[in-house]
């Protein structure tokens, strides 16, 4: 059973619509884009989402440098269009219950749009190199491929 009493939060003030913050996590095109941390790819073949309550998804970051592969999955178990995202996250295999659990609010703040990024299972702290710092980097692609700059909430 995954600790839930670990974990922590990221928040990014971003310059676009909930409409597309959720297209950019469900659409596995654009998902290619962005979803892994500076100095990686995602390749679009390694892609499969289906976002749907019990649906799975599945990509595949590679390092540029060393071109380590890391599969990465999970199930999600909230999808509230435009507003909420949860899943799973971590080895395919692994069951839902046995997995960190991301959960992602979008929420319109009027100019901007904010976007909570929560996870618990896992313990991480700016300069970790590790879980937080990927997540960290993972958020900034996002920003990126959205068009700007991360504004970190």
């Amino acid at each position: 059973m995954t600790d839930t009493s670990v974990g922590f939060t990221l928040v990014r003030n971003l310059d676009a619509t909930p409409e597309q913050i959720w297209q950019a996590w469900t659409d596995p095109d654009q998902v290619a884009e962005w979803w892994h941390p500076r100095g990686a790819i995602t390749p679009r073949e390694t892609v499969d989402i289906n976002a749907t309550v019990g649906g799975r998804y599945r990509y595949t970051m590679i390092d540029q440098i060393s071109e380590n592969e890391v599969v990465t999955g999970g199930e999600y178990t909230v999808v509230e269009p435009f507003t909420k995202l949860a899943f799973s996250w971590g080895y395919l295999d692994a069951a839902v219950d046995d997995s960190p659990l991301v959960t992602l609010t979008i929420a319109d703040v009027g100019d901007l749009t904010r976007l909570t990024f929560d996870i618990r299972g896992v313990e991480g702290s700016s300069g970790d190199g590790y879980f937080f710092d990927g997540w960290e980097s993972t958020l900034d692609s996002l920003a990126g491929y959205l068009g700007q700059a991360a504004v970190h909430g």
